[in-house]
């Protein structure tokens, strides 16, 4: 069977693919989302609990001005649907010697004009007393933000989509040939066909594509961990403790939430992952390095229980730009991936720029091209 008279066919329903299907969507067109295996699913970037949503990002303004850009339509989603997709628990970076990245990103707080404050270890301790401050020079605090509700936040978006007039299906496509693509093929064999293709998905963007992506794509293996906080203490969860990083070290965390546990991951690049195949069992080296963390840093967890563990994976590209560029042999298709590892939080400026892109004679920002992806890796956004 021919599926016709689609103007956009989004493949991926994670984050990226699920904003950008809403925002062609909301400019009229006739638009079909296609996943795999469902949007955020459990081997998704974008599934699991929580995501970080933070306006700091060094001394880059774009990424600082695309957050607060998407913070304002998170909140809106979460109004509509009825649901506590944000929760304003804060964010605290932890800053330690010689560190000069959260330096960067409070001029950047000062210069966008994002309300934060700068905190002595003095006031650190007195404000979040469950915080060890061994080996922090100071911190940074900014009130206004948070922590989004991952996979529950995605769901809700497209079911909202479908019923203002989306189409979506679960199905698995076949890579695409080089030249106009005027049909892809689900491994179900149907044929869908559109005016262009977005193809938004993930970790899987260098299997569909190995040629062009297999050495601009680097998804690795990430493990998170949840830890019971002790019987009857509140100190570790929301409000009394925030969403933080501590940048030097390239941990952070999330309070507990929807009684989860204390989540603890390391931002540090994993081992390569196919994300088809790979095992999704923590690794008992990634928890034993979680736990001296949290010895150090909070100490009244350092005997708490493990409480839940996942496997995911950053799609990293070489620098932690996204890329969101046309292909340079299918003249009809978009790729939108590379999030990196922070890209969940932009999802609604993802969608909106992708939007004004295909829809209109921007030309797009030249750091998101693929021809400024590099094919070895040297992390700059963080």
């Amino acid at each position: 069977m021919i599926q016709k008279n689609f103007d956009f066919v989004v493949i991926g329903a994670g984050c990226f693919g699920a904003w950008t299907a809403h925002e062609l969507l909301r400019s009229g067109h006739k638009v079909l989302l296609v996943d795999a295996y469902g949007p955020a699913h459990s081997r998704a970037s974008s599934g699991g609990e929580s995501r970080v949503i933070r306006m700091g990002y060094g001394g880059d303004e774009l990424y600082t001005r695309w957050s607060l850009r998407s913070l304002d339509v998170w909140k809106a989603l979460g109004e509509r649907v009825q649901r506590p997709i944000f929760h304003q628990t804060g964010m605290l970076w932890l800053v330690g010697e010689g560190d000069t990245y959260v330096g960067q990103t409070q001029q950047t707080l000062v210069s966008v004009g994002v309300a934060h404050e700068r905190l002595s270890v003095r006031e650190l301790e007195d404000r979040f007393p469950q915080i060890s401050s061994a080996g922090i020079d100071w911190a940074l605090w900014e009130p206004g933000s948070g922590v989004l509700m991952a996979r529950q936040s995605v769901q809700a978006l497209v079911a909202e989509d479908v019923h203002a007039g989306l189409e979506y299906r679960v199905a698995g496509v076949t890579p695409p040939p080089n030249g106009k693509l005027e049909r892809i093929v689900t491994q179900g064999g149907e044929s869908i066909s559109a005016g262009c293709f977005v193809f938004a998905c993930g970790a899987w963007l260098p299997k569909l594509f190995p040629e062009l992506l297999g050495q601009r794509i680097f998804p690795t293996r990430q493990e998170i961990f949840f830890f019971a906080p002790p019987p009857g203490d509140c100190s570790f969860g929301y409000p009394a403790m925030p969403a933080w990083f501590h940048h030097p070290a390239l941990v952070y965390g999330i309070p507990d939430l929807e009684h989860r546990g204390f989540k603890i991951s390391v931002d540090k690049h994993g081992p390569a992952i196919d994300p088809e195949t790979a095992s999704r069992v923590p690794s008992a080296e990634g928890l034993a390095i979680a736990r001296e963390y949290i010895a150090q840093r909070f100490p009244k967890l350092k005997d708490a229980p493990l409480a839940e563990s996942r496997v995911c994976q950053y799609e990293n590209t070489s620098n932690g730009d996204f890329i969101i560029d046309r292909h340079p042999q299918i003249e009809n298709v978009m790729i939108v991936g590379g999030g990196s590892g922070h890209g969940f939080k932009h999802g609604p400026a993802v969608g909106e720029y992708v939007n004004r892109v295909l829809t209109t004679a921007d030309r797009g920002e030249p750091r998101f091209a693929l021809a400024a992806k590099a094919t070895t890796q040297h992390r700059s956004v963080y």
